[in-house]
């Protein structure tokens, strides 16, 4: 992570991950693709709870922007989190350049 955006997680502000993130995560485990010391469950709570983050819910206004998004970015749970991020002008933390194709703020 670079320094900026953990000074960005580690200061005063609201962090907010959005359920996407979670879901993404949540099937990659399933199929095997991501590992944790602990179950998923036990382990996202506990995450949520010890950094205080934010759920950031999928609206219906988050899903009306993703038929007029160009295909851009072909990850369908990064293209939610564009369409979240216009939305709603929310800043992104995320190493991924292919945001950087949408109006989004994306921090890295």
């Amino acid at each position: 992570m670079s320094y900026k955006a953990k000074q960005l997680i580690e200061s005063n502000n609201t962090c907010w991950i959005s359920i996407a993130s979670i879901w993404e995560m949540a099937i990659k485990h399933k199929l095997g693709n991501l590992a944790f010391a602990k179950p998923f469950d036990e382990l996202i709570r506990e995450q949520i709870a010890l950094y205080d983050y934010k759920i950031y819910p999928i609206e219906l206004r988050h899903t009306f922007l993703l038929s007029h998004l160009e295909q851009h970015h072909k990850d369908p749970f990064d293209r939610l989190i564009i369409a979240q991020s216009i939305v709603d002008a929310i800043p992104v933390i995320s190493v991924d350049a292919a945001f950087d194709l949408y109006p989004v703020n994306r921090i890295w």
